[in-house]
């Protein structure tokens, strides 16, 4: 990660936001320190945050600012060693950082008055509360913030996933938060939508007359969607346990992507109408129900093995006990409308596999005549990749010559967009787009609740299905990507899983 800024490379300038205060509740964690701080620091590097912020952290632990100030630079420099802290830039952004000790559960702690001190003065600023903590206690922390007169006609507050573990929870969270703030005020973040290649998916869709009017069922034969980690559940072993693959990842990541690809174009990019359409898609996808789900989905989790050279134990010997959580899952998702109708999307996510990568493939059908020989070559289908991480990119798979004399040679070749070659040196990454959003008031790039409810609607189906038929969790080795019954998922309809090569 490169310290040179846009302006040196050429590149797109970025544009001053207008000041503001953010005050992260949670901010000696590891989201705040390894994800948002770092975040705001190239914001700054970048020239896009004025000098009048203030980038306040508060949790209970309690320390100065000073010594918060050197626990931000600490993390930051063993979280990105490669990106070497600019002394003059840090010491100019550092300024601006200050901590508060708060307990954020108790009301009537005399801790909020000194969160209320460091703010005097500044109620026409933009105010904005993230809450990097769990979000069972969201609401409560709201109606504190509110008790203590905190609370601003111009404060936003951003919400960490997952919003609840079923479609009631994720409800009791909506209603205790929106009664302290309105909709429009409340930014429920997905980091999958601030990544550039998400946020293109519309313009390559909508914006190339190429791609729109292939982009359908007649002729699309389907689309995959994976998501693959090489973590096991680690420290977050505990709270995995109760969550499993789907909750964690299904529900929110895989499901927005899916939305992105199979949405009808929306009058406008404006938020409304980008989350109605993506709404109508979360709607119409087909219920995986008793009668379907032994067909239509698998469980797997990791058992000992080794994830790129390293040895790593089982998910059950991690938490210490037997279980029949998922730490893998597959389905294959069927979209009930005029466009996709018959044309399924595969989705899989799960830890420990052999790689970590995010992409999207669009396999398209066959052409319906072919008046080659068969001696030149297997004809394969054109597939657009678009690939989420590492290294964000879109990749069209085409049949060409292979050039040279001889006859009629073929070969699959790709025509192939790099991000990191196109935009170099760097540009944002998701959490720095997605606070620039928050500050730019562009809900676009959140999630509604009627968004977040809908997804949860279909998930809990699911999740009901999975317990009432007892359905089985195969085991995997770990380093490899994922057990054998999620290949036959694909194997039965004569397709397979793209490799993410």
């Amino acid at each position: 990660m490169s310290t040179k800024t846009s302006a040196d490379s050429g590149s797109s300038k970025f544009l001053p936001v207008e000041p503001f205060d953010i005050i992260v509740f949670g901010g000696s964690g590891d989201l705040a320190l390894r994800k948002l701080m770092p975040a705001l620091y190239h914001r700054w590097q970048d020239q896009q945050i004025p000098a009048t912020s203030k980038i306040i952290g508060s949790a209970r632990t309690k320390m100065s600012s000073e010594e918060y100030r050197q626990l931000v630079r600490d993390k930051f420099e063993e979280f990105y060693p490669e990106d070497k802290l600019a002394e003059e830039t840090w010491n100019a952004f550092a300024e601006h950082i200050h901590y508060v000790g708060v307990d954020a559960l108790d009301q009537k702690s005399d801790d909020w008055d000194d969160l209320k001190d460091l703010l005097d003065g500044s109620d026409e600023k933009l105010r904005i509360y993230y809450l990097a903590l769990p979000p069972g206690i969201y609401g409560q922390v709201s109606a504190n913030v509110d008790a203590n007169g905190l609370k601003t006609d111009r404060t936003r507050i951003v919400l960490e996933k997952p919003i609840g573990s079923d479609l009631e929870s994720a409800r009791e969270v909506n209603d205790s938060v929106g009664e302290v703030f309105d909709e429009e005020k409340i930014f429920r973040i997905d980091h999958y939508l601030g990544k550039e290649t998400v946020q293109n998916l519309l313009i390559l869709r909508f914006a190339n007359s190429l791609l729109e009017p292939v982009w359908n069922s007649r002729h699309i034969d389907h689309v995959q969607i994976t998501v693959a980690e090489t973590v096991a559940a680690g420290e977050r072993a505990s709270y995995y346990d109760k969550a499993g693959a789907l909750r964690d990842m299904v529900q929110n990541h895989l499901l927005q992507l899916l939305c992105l690809v199979a949405m009808e174009p929306p009058i406008d990019l404006e938020a409304d109408s980008v989350r109605a359409e993506k709404i109508k898609v979360l709607k119409s996808l087909r219920k995986i129900d008793s009668g379907t789900v032994r067909a239509d989905t698998v469980r797997g989790q990791y058992k000992e093995g080794s994830v790129k050279g390293k040895p790593q134990k089982g998910y059950a010997e991690e938490v210490g006990h037997p279980t029949d959580t998922e730490t893998f899952t597959a389905l294959k998702v069927h979209i009930d409308n005029w466009r996709w109708s018959e044309t399924p999307f595969y989705l899989r996510t799960g830890k420990c596999m052999s790689g970590r990568w995010s992409e999207i493939v669009i396999q398209f059908k066959s052409v319906d005549h072919l008046m080659l020989a068969p001696e030149s070559g297997r004809v394969q289908p054109s597939r657009l990749i678009i690939r989420l991480q590492p290294d964000e990119g879109v990749k069209l798979m085409l049949m060409t010559k292979d050039p040279g004399p001889g006859g009629m040679r073929l070969r699959y070749v790709p025509l192939n967009l790099s991000y990191a070659e196109t935009f170099a040196p760097r540009y944002p990454d998701a959490y720095e787009r997605l606070l620039m959003a928050v500050v730019r008031n562009n809900l676009g790039l959140f999630m509604h609740r009627d968004e977040v409810e809908a997804a949860w609607r279909w998930v809990d189906t699911i999740l009901g299905a999975w317990s009432r038929d007892d359905v089985p969790v195969h085991l995997y080795t770990a380093g490899t990507d994922g057990p054998v019954q999620a290949s036959v998922l694909l194997d039965r309809d004569g397709r397979e899983w793209f490799d993410g090569a």
